[in-house]
């Protein structure tokens, strides 16, 4: 995986392909097999050195969240393909914000409440089946919850936004 930085000085994961390419059917399944191999990882952010664990729930919530149900298109297939930069967008994460849990079915895994990053991917671009130099570039916000062990879990991705 290839971290670039922009004009701007921010960093952004480029995906080496796209290996999730219906953008019409999705097979949400077969993400969240992809995922499996991360749980029980975890990566630290540069931006704040705090640690973040891939847990067990991480790969349902990202591929059946009520998120993900409402993407289609173009997102929905970026979503997809994230997959492949998971730790590294987590690393290259900033803007540290933090919300109190307030969702009674939360109480456990959020007791400590939710942090939301920022972090950016660009996901190729092909042009008659094949791959140009061109990507698409997103923006988005990792929900990261703070549980009662003291431990940060990588919770799921949203706000998924082409720049």
């Amino acid at each position: 995986m290839q971290i670039v930085t922009n004009k701007q000085g921010q960093h952004i994961v480029i995906l080496p392909d796209v290996i999730f390419a219906n953008k019409q059917a999705i097979n949400w399944n077969d993400v969240e097999d992809y995922l499996e191999k991360y749980v029980g990882t975890f990566v630290e952010i540069t931006d704040t050195k705090d640690i973040v664990y891939i847990g067990k729930d991480f790969p349902d919530e990202y591929t059946g969240s009520k998120y993900t149900r409402t993407l289609k298109g173009a997102r929905a297939k970026a979503k997809a393909n994230a997959a492949q930069g998971i730790r590294e967008m987590v690393e290259i994460a900033t803007n540290k914000r933090f919300k109190n849990n307030y969702k009674t079915k939360h109480s456990s895994d959020a007791a400590k409440g939710w942090y939301y990053y920022t972090t950016r991917f660009a996901v190729p671009i092909f042009e008659n089946e094949k791959k140009s130099e061109n990507y698409n570039i997103f923006t988005a916000c990792l929900v990261i919850n703070h549980a009662s062990n003291d431990k940060l879990y990588l919770y799921d991705i949203v706000d998924i936004k082409k720049e």
